[in-house]
């Protein structure tokens, strides 16, 4: 039989889960700012040098793997709400069985 959380319990999960989601958005927010800085850099570098436009390139390769991880953060972030309320119902069912 499992024993109920006390409150500092409870308190530590949330403040587990608040660090996590702090850190991927942290970790996202980096990555954009060094997608930005680089790419500035790129395309300073590309104008100083002259030719082709290569500088395009990398900007549109990183910036689908940049798009990539802010969808699979912001998503994995608004689906913590969801799988409460699945957990949620799962422990009603489980209480009305017995």
């Amino acid at each position: 039989m499992e024993h109920p959380h006390t409150a500092d319990d409870t308190e530590r999960l949330l403040q587990r889960r608040a660090r996590r989601r702090v850190g991927m958005k942290m970790g996202f927010y980096i990555h954009a700012l060094v997608f930005v800085l680089v790419n500035l850099g790129l395309f300073a570098l590309n104008a100083y040098t002259g030719g082709g436009r290569w500088a395009i390139f990398p900007l549109l390769g990183w910036g689908l793997g940049l798009a990539i991880h802010g969808i699979v953060t912001f998503v994995s972030l608004q689906g913590d709400g969801w799988r409460d309320r699945m957990v949620q119902s799962e422990m009603e069912r489980l209480r009305h069985k017995r």
